[in-house]
């Protein structure tokens, strides 16, 4: 049964394209001796060398864009990437058994039509050049029959596919009862009780209930596990004071430097480039009639202004343009005027002044920049000599004595950030030190050194209830505030009705309208806001916020807004992501089914020989 599509996908063509510009040396068949063509099977359909090679290499490309660096196949192994390239062609020619099964096929007149209108076969005319035709499939190592094959399966995966993946949809419930959930809102009245509010302050602790608080909340007081370490430590910053700068290094420096120090005066532009004069000059025509605006011109050109913003430019830098933009004023829109890509329109978004920053005012500038950078380089040659001290059975007080190193000492815990332990270097140390290891130079980010030894580690412990009294007696009374503050606000609540008003009961209450499960509200903490959605209509909670306490009172249920922004993008994209996955399980299952049915077969030594040409 042959079936006419609208179009063949272009998915293949692109690959195609792709194999001619990149050809397929170092892969595929040619790179395996002419013996192995393909690495398996699935039912009656082979899975060709170069179809796996050509998918592990789309593969590859993708991590390492996604990288921003060439990822190396053996990583790339590591992540799964071949598995992941195995399954797509493998689930590819499932699709054409099954397609062969079903009688799926494209019609000649369908073929003949998409190949002529392929520009990869089309001589200088734009016309169909058999001649073309041939050369470009004999490059990409295609007979006529294997890639017009190529182009018949295609067309009818393609059918397969769409007809499982666009066919799918949820029901309305879906959408409906995750809208409403959401989308449901409440009004409400709040009304905050301070310290200051209590009938009577909380006065101080009897010894008794300092204890027993201290006791309860023994986790605030728990001091971490805490490292004992004492350290031998060289920055570059301990002895740049020291190094010496002569003139000459600081001159050089300066002159090397110098457009850094001295820029001339420059034009924060944009650049609208067009194809010929009069286009550019018709536009600079409607700008001056106020027909159009610059935007508007950009964004006719299908650009952002990104896409056209030079930054700041020199005269010089400006070219021919340069004297005409440089006499224009912010705002202005110069031109046309030449530029390297042709006849353009330039808008000046600034004016930068010339700076000029003579050798005397960089000269301090330049002198610690140097002398950091000479005291990184003595630090590094100090490292030998003090690697050797060590091996020799130096200690940590030896290299204080003998070199510039300075000895120090820190109670580290995970939570120190200060000094040496602001240093990520030596935090990866201080965390897996023991007692049995010797301490060894260790380079730190900013070019510095260190050397460490564990002296004694402190196991988890409270802290002595008499070294933190005032600490412990602060948490106390908070919590001592709260629970009176919570007594009176309960003692309030059987006042408090549906109807009442807060100022009966001598409460400031505000109201607050069309809360929803996802707001953010500054009167309240959030576990108000989820404690008001699981309360009935007219009822009153009672909510801590850290030293306070809220009265919260449920004034109305408001189902979602239908008519919002909001609500719609919400509707329409959980139905989307649904129907989408919903399909997508299908066509997996459906993939599964018919590789089943079917029977996979592939060859380990093919698959071998295949990853060997990447490595």
């Amino acid at each position: 049964m042959a079936v006419r599509g609208n179009t063949i996908s272009k998915t293949f063509i692109w690959i195609l394209l792709a194999l001619l510009i990149v050809g397929l040396a170092g892969f595929g068949a040619t790179s395996l001796g002419g013996n192995i063509r393909t690495i398996g099977s699935v039912g009656d359909k082979p899975i060709s060398v170069e179809l796996y090679s050509r998918t592990l290499q789309e593969d590859l490309r993708a991590v390492s864009a996604q990288a921003g660096q060439n990822v190396p196949f053996s990583t790339a192994q590591a992540l799964g990437v071949d598995r992941q390239a195995l399954a797509r062609v493998v689930t590819s020619r499932a699709l054409d058994h099954e397609t062969t099964q079903l009688g799926l096929s494209v019609g000649d007149e369908q073929l003949q039509q998409q190949i002529l209108s392929m520009s990869a076969f089309q001589g200088i005319n734009g016309q169909f050049d058999r001649e073309a035709y041939r050369f470009t499939l004999e490059n990409a190592g295609l007979s006529e029959a294997e890639f017009e094959e190529s182009l018949r399966e295609e067309a009818a995966r393609t059918l397969v596919q769409g007809a499982i993946l666009s066919g799918t949809t949820v029901p309305d419930s879906y959408a409906d009862t995750i809208v409403a959930y959401i989308g449901e809102r409440r009004n409400a009245t709040v009304a905050r009780l301070k310290a200051a509010d209590l009938t009577e302050p909380v006065g101080d602790p009897s010894e008794a209930q300092l204890k027993t608080y201290y006791e309860e909340n023994i986790d605030n007081y728990t001091l971490p596990q805490t490292k004992k370490i004492t350290y031998a430590w060289l920055s570059p910053n301990m002895i740049s004071d020291t190094v010496e700068i002569d003139e000459s290094m600081l001159q050089a420096a300066y002159d090397e430097r110098d457009s850094e120090f001295n820029k001339p005066e420059r034009r924060l532009v944009e650049r609208l480039v067009f194809g010929a004069e009069e286009d550019a000059s018709s536009a600079k025509a409607q700008l001056e009639a106020s027909g159009t605006t610059f935007e508007a011109l950009v964004e006719d050109r299908g650009l952002n202004l990104v896409d056209i913003d030079l930054g700041d430019l020199s005269k010089e830098e400006l070219g021919a343009a340069g004297d005409a933009v440089f006499a224009g004023a912010t705002g202005d829109v110069v031109g046309p005027l030449p530029s390297g890509l042709g006849p353009a329109l330039f808008r000046i978004n600034g004016i930068l002044s010339a700076q000029t920053t003579t050798f005397e005012d960089a000269r301090a500038q330049l002198r610690d920049e140097l002398a950091a950078d000479r005291a990184r380089r003595v630090v590094e040659a100090q490292m030998s000599d003090i690697d050797d001290l060590l091996a020799g059975g130096a200690t940590l007080e030896d290299l204080a004595e003998e070199t510039d190193m300075e000895l120090g000492t820190i109670d580290w815990t995970t939570e120190a950030e200060d000094g040496l332990a602001a240093y990520e270097a030596f935090r990866d140390v201080a965390r897996s030190v023991t007692d049995e290891d010797f301490p060894e130079v260790e380079i730190l980010e900013d070019g510095g050194i260190f050397a460490l030894r564990l002296d004694e580690t402190l196991e988890q412990r409270p802290q002595p209830l008499d070294e933190i009294t005032e600490r412990v007696t602060a948490g106390w009374r908070t919590a001592a505030t709260l629970d009176a503050l919570r007594a009176e606000a309960e003692a309030l609540l059987p006042q408090i009705t549906e109807t009442s008003d807060f100022a009966d009961v001598d409460l400031e209450g505000e109201t607050l309208t069309e809360l929803t499960r996802t707001g953010f509200v500054e009167a309240m903490p959030s576990e108000a806001s989820i404690a008001l959605f699981d309360a009935e209509k007219g009822t009153s909670i009672v909510v801590d916020d850290v030293a306070d306490v809220l009265i919260v009172r449920l004034d109305d249920v408001l189902a979602a807004d239908e008519d919002s922004d909001d609500v719609k993008r919400l509707r329409a994209q959980l139905t989307s992501q649904a129907s989408s996955a919903v399909a997508q399980d299908l066509f997996e299952a459906f993939a599964a089914d018919i590789q089943q049915r079917a029977g996979i077969r592939l060859d380990q030594n093919a698959l071998n020989a295949v990853h060997a040409n990447f490595n």
